[in-house]
């Protein structure tokens, strides 16, 4: 088999490695909110979410702050203030983002998935 035949992805795929930082149920929808509405409290990305729980709004803006796409900061006030926000890695998305949506919306199959 020749070269031009074989995944460029063979050994290690930098593609499976980006899907899995932005994959899943609900980290493009945080993506997504916090894109729309910039910086956000957990309570109002929770709001924005439609039927997120809190477990999982929980785990998945963890995991999303562990691949370096959100940050969270925390302001020494009483209560305590936390908000999110996206870093210049996650806002390099945005044009890929729409991209696929694009692409999606000239596909009529995949709508009706």
């Amino acid at each position: 088999m020749s070269q031009a035949h074989n995944c460029p992805c063979s050994e290690f795929c930098a593609l499976q490695g980006a899907l899995g930082s932005i994959g899943g149920k609900w980290k493009l929808p945080i993506l997504c909110s916090l894109l729309a509405n910039g910086d956000s409290r957990y309570n109002e990305l929770l709001r924005n979410i439609r039927g997120i729980s809190n477990t999982m709004l929980s785990k998945a803006v963890k995991e999303l702050e562990e691949d370096g796409l959100v940050t969270r900061a925390e302001y020494l006030e009483v209560p305590i203030r936390v908000e999110y926000g996206l870093t210049e890695k996650a806002r390099r998305l945005q044009p890929i983002l729409a991209q696929l949506i694009q692409w999606s919306l000239e596909d009529p199959a995949a709508r009706e998935s």
